[in-house]
């Protein structure tokens, strides 16, 4: 994996978790890499997964049953899509409709490129 070193890694970890719950990959009630299998994946020290697996439980999106592992919460899903769409809005957005005045750009423009783009991706 590669970082980004303007954001801690535990933080950049717990994404790597939002996208693979988000796509299906991890689905809700079930059971999810271990905390040593994400740091060999990801190619980071124990302790700092470890971080990132409290933070989610922290947030409620994994749980663990002790002794037998991680999982995702049964309303896993809905908490990873509520928080990122509350961050994309929130965060990223304004920044596409700053841009978005800056270089002229309309919602019919904007629109147009993102059907062309989805439609690319089928």
């Amino acid at each position: 994996m590669d970082f980004d070193n303007s954001k801690p890694i535990y933080l950049q970890i717990v994404e790597f978790f939002y996208e693979n719950i988000l796509i299906k990959d991890w689905q809700e009630g079930g059971r999810i890499p271990s905390v040593r299998e994400v740091a060999m994946m990801v190619e980071v020290n124990p302790n700092t997964a470890i971080r990132a697996f409290n933070y989610l439980q922290d947030l409620e999106v994994i749980y663990n049953k002790r002794g037998i592992g991680y999982f995702v919460a049964e309303d896993g899903y809905s908490k990873v899509l509520e928080i990122k769409r509350k961050e994309f809005l929130e965060q990223s957005l304004p920044d596409v409709f700053k841009k978005m005045d800056l270089l002229n750009i309309s919602f019919t423009e904007l629109k147009n490129a993102y059907n062309e783009q989805k439609n690319e991706k089928k």
